[in-house]
């Protein structure tokens, strides 16, 4: 399939900029914890293993949110999508092992899935926009 049909267009711009300001918003709360206190759904498991204080950990994993977000913003997108679609996973497995927060577990999940769909529609996409620019150039 060598086109990218228009009618995609609102999906993948609804999940690109819904996914990068997702990653972007909880990235800069890890610094200032209003929406919510993140050390709280590190795993007893993850808090043993890491070398620092929990909220110095959230700080850096907010850090590694934002740049995550924003490639999501540039011209690289599928290849964003599929690592937060890969860091949403290991989200997902952290809070299993928390005991507790199964529901966000879920949600992170589908969130997860959102992120593999916007790869997706970004491969697509890409092939068309290359398509397109190969018989523009011929």
């Amino acid at each position: 399939m060598n086109t990218f049909d228009r009618r995609l267009n609102a999906a993948w711009w609804a999940l690109r900029l819904g996914l990068a300001a997702e990653q972007i918003v909880a990235g800069c709360d890890k610094f200032f914890n209003k929406l919510t206190d993140w050390s709280m759904y590190l795993s007893p498991v993850a808090t043993r293993m890491i070398p620092v204080e929990p909220n110095h950990f959230m700080r850096a994993i907010g850090i590694a949110e934002i740049a995550l977000g924003v490639l999501l913003l540039t011209r690289w997108t599928k290849i964003g999508a599929y690592l937060v679609m890969l860091w949403l996973v290991g989200i997902v497995m952290n809070l299993l092992t928390t005991g507790n927060f199964y529901d966000l577990a879920v949600r992170d999940f589908e969130v997860a899935i959102a992120a593999f769909a916007l790869a997706q529609l970004s491969a697509v996409r890409d092939a068309a926009v290359a398509t397109k620019a190969g018989a523009a150039a011929a």
